[in-house]
Order: structure tokens, then C-alpha cells, then sequence
């Protein structure tokens, strides 16, 4: 029997936000959640979907902002994306992230009959320097692992897809999905609720990545990277959270119809 959703919400960061892969008519992002709520559409006419995600977010702010929003959608489906912005964070510590991870899976599979989680792929395959975070993703990841084991959710391992070393798939920055990586996700929740989905989303791009050369890393770290340094520095200074001040672009159940504009 295929797997059939009527209230799907998903939860997390701006990789929920679909940040890096803009709709062709502009105004919002669209990402791996509507692309996963589209073809869920396509099977019930009754479908409805909510996108909580909000770039910038913490585990713990994930817990506290979006999950109490959750309960209140009463979803039967439940996607979540999160954890990468907590090991960038300087209070960083395996501990806290690990009961982080239990708490959110925990309650989330409490409020629904089905829950997705995500590990993170290995950023040091395609960042300079990338290997110092390495340890930080491996005890994500073990924490997201386990925890889906003890609460029944079901995991999406990106750790061992080899799309990681595919510029392509990313954008600039080369940490937030582009098109072809937000497809790819869509792909692998949809096979891992055993829904059928285009197949061309999990098949390698054509022809060759550009190389990675010194002056490529060099513009990527003046371009993209001390930007993020710069403005994390401020946010320290004046108090803010990154995040703070930007609302779900989905906060209710609607039709998927009712996505974005264009999708009518």
C-alpha cells in the first residue's frame, strides 16, 4: 500500500527554508519540503502543508518556536531538518547537542505517526579547511542515528551520498543545497517513505564539476565566508540571533496550491 499524508509539516533551518533554490517566478524559496509536499499532493486531493523552517536556527530554538507550532497543525507527517547551524555555534558541546537532538525527535514523534530526520553530509569534502567540523557532523549524526532508532522515525542518511563532492549541487557558499541538491533530498525522503518520485532527481548531473583551484577557494573565502564572519561578529555585539526577525514562509496548512505564486 503506498504511503499516503494528508497534513505534512516540515520543521528546521534554512535548509528547510529551501534557501538556495529560489522559485523561477521569485519572491520565496522553494527547497526539498515543497517539492516533497508537491508530489504528495499529487495523490490526495485533501493534502495540506506547513513549512516552519527558519534560516539561522538552533536545535534548541527548533524545540522551543517550532515544535509547540507543530502540535498545534496536528500533522500525521513530520520532516526535520536541523542540528548544522548548533555546530557552528561557540557553545558547541557533543553533550548538548546530543540531548538536543533526543528532546526534538522525542516530542516530534510523539505529536505524529510519522517523523523524517536527516543526518549531515561531510563538508570537508568539498571546504578548505572542512576537516576541523568533521568530528563536530560525525557526533551530530551519531545523535540523530540513535535517536531515531530509540523513537521509531525514520532516518534519511546523507552522510554517504557521494553528490557531497559535487559543487553542483550546492550553492555558493557550498553549504546550503542548490536546485539539484534540494531535488536530490526530495528524492531520498520520498524513496524512504517508499513513494515513487522522478528518478532523474537521484541521477548524477552531466559532464564534470568545475575544479576546485586556489583562486576558487580564495574567492569562496572573500566572497562567501567572511561575510558570514562579519555579520556573525555583529549579531554577537548588538545581541541578535541569526534568524531573528524573519517568520515561516508557510506558518499554516494550506493546499499546496497555494505555495507559492505561479503554483495556482
Amino acid at each position: 500500500m503506498r504511503y499516503k499524508a494528508e497534513r505534512f509539516v516540515a520543521l528546521g533551518d534554512s535548509c528547510t527554508e529551501g534557501i538556495d533554490d529560489p522559485y523561477p517566478q521569485g519572491g520565496v524559496y522553494r527547497g526539498w519540503a515543497d517539492l516533497v509536499a508537491d508530489r504528495l499532493a499529487a495523490d490526495n486531493p485533501d493534502f495540506r502543508y506547513a513549512n516552519l523552517g527558519i534560516r539561522g536556527r538552533r536545535l534548541d530554538q527548533i524545540i522551543a518556536e517550532q515544535i509547540p507550532a507543530a502540535t498545534e497543525l496536528r500533522p500525521d507527517l513530520v520532516a526535520l531538518f536541523g542540528g548544522g547551524n548548533d555546530i557552528m555555534s561557540r557553545g558547541w558541546t557533543e553533550r548538548t547537542v546530543a540531548r538536543r537532538v533526543d528532546h526534538a525527535i522525542k516530542a516530534l514523534t510523539s505529536l505524529a505517526p510519522t517523523v523524517v530526520v536527516f543526518t549531515l553530509s561531510d563538508v570537508s569534502q568539498r571546504m578548505p579547511f572542512g576537516w576541523r567540523m568533521r568530528p563536530r557532523i560525525e557526533a551530530l549524526n551519531a545523535s540523530i542515528r540513535e535517536a531515531a532508532v530509540s523513537y521509531g522515525a525514520v532516518l534519511v542518511d546523507l552522510w554517504p551520498d557521494p553528490a557531497v563532492q559535487d559543487l553542483r549541487y550546492f550553492g555558493p557558499d557550498r553549504l546550503h543545497l542548490a536546485e539539484h541538491g534540494h531535488r536530490r533530498l526530495a528524492a531520498h525522503l520520498l524513496g524512504s517513505l517508499g513513494v515513487p518520485h522522478d528518478e532523474s532527481w537521484l541521477e548524477p548531473l552531466p559532464g564534470k564539476p568545475a575544479p576546485l583551484t586556489m583562486t576558487a577557494h580564495a574567492r569562496w573565502l572573500y566572497q562567501q565566508v567572511w561575510p558570514v564572519v562579519r555579520g556573525r561578529i555583529r549579531n554577537r555585539l548588538i545581541g541578535r540571533q541569526p534568524g531573528d526577525g524573519i517568520l515561516p514562509k508557510r506558518p499554516e496548512l494550506l493546499p499546496v496550491c497555494q505555495t507559492v505564486p505561479g503554483n495556482a
